[in-house]
């Protein structure tokens, strides 16, 4: 698996869009994986210091992360070089997707990403230049449907992403318009814990988990995770964290999750990140969900954890680990080896499955039935896992084999 996983790594991708800002000092890249069944698709990102190869990497794994999710195309990234913050953001977005509006057209679905929102930014800047939906492109290239299939696909697609979450069991609060894109990354990479207990054995309650991020993915899974009954006992984030040894109660992570401000935490009593990131990695816990950025996770942190109790990691985040390496780095392999790793291209596929599941025929258009999919989805990855051996290690190494045997 390995040599094919270096091959499906090094082999060049099929595009590559270099776009500079005529205004600013932005610049980006529109990465295509491959056009595999005729289109590709992955999300738009924006930070400073971005690069090529991360945006690289990422298209990869989105080529991974659908053969799980589906549709069955190829896997794309885009990403800019630039400060979110800077009050030029917005002029910035309409002239990246000006630029990309060919390939937006024809063959390339994108959505939000690290600090570009879906609902507000990629949404409405795209509509504005002439494109239907963000998606657009994939309907065009994949499925290339007559006008009046387009037509309802496009409406499901608009109906499903920007529906609100009202059934009250998966909602943090009734009082908020939470839209499905809000919650859906999130709940998987907690429902895919519950679903290797529900498969491998033991149960999801009473589980002492540390949470690695406060934005939707992170805060989203401590919600989801908090309200199955597990112990939320550490957050880390950027701005600082809080630790309970004995977990904080549903009502206090509905709480945090409530007041969090611009994807981090908002409470008063917070750790420094020094010191809670002095203590948190050795507190104990059985469970992990890394949902920040990419490649923070390191052989330090990863031992201090397996050495007090750690049994899975749910990624959250694409590429958790601090490796060089795009896939199964040497950081990655041995938490695969020492516990249960449930990798990023199942854990974090909920965004790119309802975009599947709202692109098929008659698609039922309903928070209940969309958040159902997903689950469905993540838990039939982890039964095809489980179908190749009993082993609770390994797992992300046999869910690579799986995916591989579909793209090489």
């Amino acid at each position: 698996m390995k040599e094919q996983l270096r091959a499906f790594e090094e082999r060049p991708a099929e595009i590559v869009f270099h776009w500079h800002d005529s205004k600013t000092e932005a610049k980006g890249w529109v990465v295509i994986n491959s056009l595999r069944g005729g289109a590709a698709g992955g999300g738009t990102r924006m930070r400073p210091g971005l690069t090529e190869d991360e945006v690289l990497s990422l298209a990869k794994t989105m080529e991974i992360k659908f053969t799980i999710a589906g549709p069955a195309i190829g896997g794309a990234k885009s990403g800019i070089d630039f400060d979110p913050n800077d009050p030029r953001k917005h002029g910035v977005l309409q002239r990246w997707y000006k630029a990309v509006y060919p390939l937006l057209k024809n063959y390339y679905g994108t959505g939000g990403d690290l600090n570009v929102d879906q609902k507000t930014e990629v949404i409405p800047i795209t509509s504005e230049l002439g494109i239907l939906h963000p998606q657009e492109g994939v309907l065009n290239g994949h499925y290339q449907p007559g006008d009046f299939a387009k037509a309802k696909k496009i409406k499901q697609l608009q109906d499903g992403v920007s529906l609100t979450v009202e059934s009250p069991n998966l909602t943090p609060s009734s009082e908020s318009t939470f839209k499905v894109g809000d919650l859906i990354t999130g709940y998987g990479s907690a429902v895919s814990v519950k679903h290797f207990y529900d498969i491998w054995g033991g149960n999801v309650q009473e589980k002492r988990v540390i949470i690695q991020g406060w934005g939707n993915v992170a805060s989203g899974a401590a919600y989801y995770l908090s309200q199955m009954g597990t112990k939320i006992v550490g957050i880390i984030d950027k701005v600082g964290g809080l630790m309970k040894p004995s977990g904080f109660s549903f009502e206090e992570i509905q709480t945090l999750f409530n007041q969090k401000n611009s994807n981090a935490l908002n409470t008063s009593n917070m750790m420094s990140f020094e010191e809670i990131n002095k203590q948190i990695w050795s507190m104990g816990a059985e469970v992990f969900i890394p949902a920040a950025a990419s490649r923070l996770v390191n052989r330090m942190q990863l031992a201090q954890m397996l050495d007090n109790g750690l049994e899975v990691i749910s990624s959250g985040a694409n590429v958790p680990f601090a490796d060089e390496e795009i896939f199964y780095g040497p950081i990655a392999e041995l938490a695969d080896l020492k516990c249960a790793v449930i990798p990023d291209f199942i854990s974090n596929c909920g965004m790119a499955r309802v975009f599947g599941y709202l692109m098929q025929e008659g698609a039922v258009v309903n928070d209940e039935t969309i958040f159902n999919d997903v689950s469905k989805t993540i838990n039939t990855a982890l039964l095809n896992i489980k179908a190749i051996d009993n082993q609770k290690t390994g797992i992300t190494f046999k869910a690579y084999s799986n995916a591989l045997k579909l793209l090489i």
